[in-house]
């Protein structure tokens, strides 16, 4: 990894071009890449038990309640609209708040990935923040079903990032594999942005990517 401390992170994301598109016809969210501390979330499938992975970096991951009306049970990061006279990154550390009981200062903000625009007609601003231990979360039941820390060492699998063509798509789906489930764009996107310039150092754009055809609406 190129990065231990958030001071470094923090000077990684500084060298990173950000690409941000236009929002004029369309909804702008944000959404928090949140760097804690694996060994406190809810168990995925198919990965060591959370305790074995110590305090090793780790992405905090959501999976949706059921009964959203919207992408319902999806992983996703913590994050939503921003409100009027919001930045992306007041709108990140709010939704943290909101959605994970996780309240952080604006000195835990690193810098920002690529926007993503979604087939549902949203423009994501991914925002990467330093969360620490965060070892206090609590899912918000109205929105969030369960709350979890995917070790960054996850990331680096051989088998990721996983490509496929859908009927109607020009590019192809991008998708993360965790455990023995994957992760679908637009959360990969960010996820393998991330992995992609903040552990590996490859400038890697993912706006082209995809998304499955049970999340374009």
């Amino acid at each position: 990894m190129s990065w231990h401390t958030a001071s470094e992170l923090r000077a990684t994301l500084a060298r990173f071009e950000v690409r941000a598109m236009p929002t004029a016809g369309r909804r702008h969210a944000a959404v928090a890449v949140a760097v804690t501390e694996a060994g406190h979330g809810a168990q995925v499938p198919g990965m060591p038990e959370q305790s074995a992975w110590s305090d090793a970096p780790a992405l905090l991951l959501t999976r949706r309640a059921s009964d959203l009306r919207a992408h319902a049970g999806q992983w996703a990061m913590p994050g939503g609209r921003i409100d009027d006279g919001e930045s992306p990154e007041q709108a990140a550390l709010r939704e943290l708040r909101e959605e994970v009981g996780l309240a952080l200062t604006p000195d835990a903000l690193l810098g920002r990935l690529d926007d993503y625009a979604t087939r549902s007609g949203y423009v994501i601003t991914p925002v990467v923040v330093w969360a620490g231990a965060a070892r206090d979360v609590v899912p918000n039941a109205g929105e969030v079903a369960s709350i979890h820390r995917i070790p960054l060492q996850e990331l680096l699998r051989p088998d990721a990032p996983l490509l496929n063509h859908v009927k109607g798509a020009e590019h192809p789906v991008l998708r993360m594999p965790v455990g023995e489930r994957w992760i679908a764009a637009p959360t990969a996107a960010f996820i393998y942005q991330f992995r992609e310039w903040c552990l590996l150092g490859r400038d890697t754009r993912v706006a082209h990517f995809d998304q499955p055809v049970f999340a374009w609406k």
